[in-house]
């Protein structure tokens, strides 16, 4: 199959993004692409709406996989692209759509040319924007038949030249959760507020005191407040609700849920001094993306065999993947491939996956597939 068919795979994907949880659609059409390339086997409706494809080698050896997202986002996009979303108010503007034509790209080399040793599964992961798809595969019990020995994924970067590789050793990108903690006491009349239990105080005392707790660590780690609310708009009334939403991110696992643990102390050390009753709800949880010694050592020995221009960042990217989950639970490898200096910023309305990317990555995975599995 031709680049400019790749390139056309895309765009209709493109044409029609799925949201987290709702990549039914989108899953059939990979799943209509590679049944025509016979792999030898195919594992349906993996943690949701995912998808396995595996290879077989003729000889036993390790298992490598590879990993490719099937969400978009939840934003409209503005630009305008011949192929624009058709699906209001949803598009794919981080670039999965690219990632996906990428690995689509893969199994086309290798129905054309078997591995010779072990296995290659491609994986489609659901939910990946939400933090919920890298745990849903690991926990369905279909996945115990292609346990990896080795994970490789890559992610395109806005701001880097395009093609250009970067890389890091160690951590790639920050874990993340985000984190309500709701606070309850008495509500009362505005006039006689004593009569109640208002949270307003125990939140402003955890919006100063909560962001300063990464100083207690010793590597990066941040804590942003992103939403509070007190009450309602009632001005005769003193509220008896209120709760408050942070970001938390660091750099390492156990700092990550070091941190988590001093937030949610700190928060009921203050509740029960305002004699509020606490509760905690997380979403959007990313663990850590950290890069394996061995399993870089096969890529980068790969990238360098393709005489691609390879960076290394001195420090880890602020944001989270999905894909951190897997590096805690096997020997993997993320990568970034620039999208281009003037590209447009992932999640921004305007963003699109340039096409010149597909061939780049597949030759990348291709390289990094052969070096394991021959």
């Amino acid at each position: 199959m031709s680049f400019s068919t790749l390139k056309n795979l895309r765009q209709i994907l493109h044409q029609n993004p799925e949201i987290a949880g709702e990549e039914s659609v989108t899953a059939t059409k990979i799943l209509d692409f590679f049944e025509k390339l016979n792999p030898d086997q195919i594992i349906q409706n993996l943690g949701g709406n995912g998808l396995a494809f595996i290879f077989e080698g003729e000889n036993p050896g390790k298992r490598s996989l590879f990993r490719a997202e099937l969400d978009a986002l939840p934003i409209q996009e503005i630009g305008e692209p011949t192929y624009k979303s058709q699906t209001k108010g949803k598009a794919h503007l981080c670039g999965h759509d690219g990632h996906m034509t990428i690995i689509c790209g893969l199994g086309e080399r290798l129905a054309a040319q078997r591995p010779e040793n072990g296995e290659v599964v491609l994986l489609f992961q659901p939910a990946e924007e939400t933090g919920e798809g890298a745990r849903r595969i690991l926990d369905d019990p279909q996945f115990q038949q292609i346990t990896p020995d080795y994970a490789f994924a890559l992610h395109n970067l806005p701001g880097f030249p395009l093609h250009q590789l970067v890389t890091r050793k160690g951590t790639f990108a920050a874990g993340s959760t985000g984190l309500t903690i709701s606070l309850t006491g008495k509500t009362s009349h505005a006039a006689h507020p004593d009569a109640g239990i208002n949270p307003a105080f125990a939140i402003a005392r955890l919006i100063e005191s909560l962001p300063k707790l990464p100083e207690q660590l010793q590597g990066f780690a941040l804590v942003t407040v992103i939403h509070a609310e007190i009450g309602s708009l009632a001005f005769g009334t003193s509220a008896g609700k209120g709760s408050l939403s942070l970001t938390i991110r660091a750099f390492d696992q156990n700092d990550l849920e070091r941190l988590i643990s001093m937030i949610t102390e700190e928060a009921k050390r203050i509740a029960s001094v305002e004699k509020l009753s606490c509760e905690f709800s997380f979403v959007e949880s990313f663990a850590v993306s950290k890069n394996d010694p061995k399993a870089a050592k096969i890529a980068e020995g790969a990238i360098k065999g393709l005489g691609m221009e390879v960076i290394e960042k001195p420090e880890p990217f602020r944001w989270s993947e999905d894909f951190g989950l897997f590096s805690q639970s096997c020997p993997s490898y993320l990568f970034g491939l620039g999208s281009g200096e003037d590209c447009p910023q992932l999640h921004e309305p305007t963003y699109d996956f340039p096409d010149e990317l597909i061939e780049t990555g597949v030759r990348i995975f291709e390289g990094i597939a052969r070096k394991v599995n021959g």
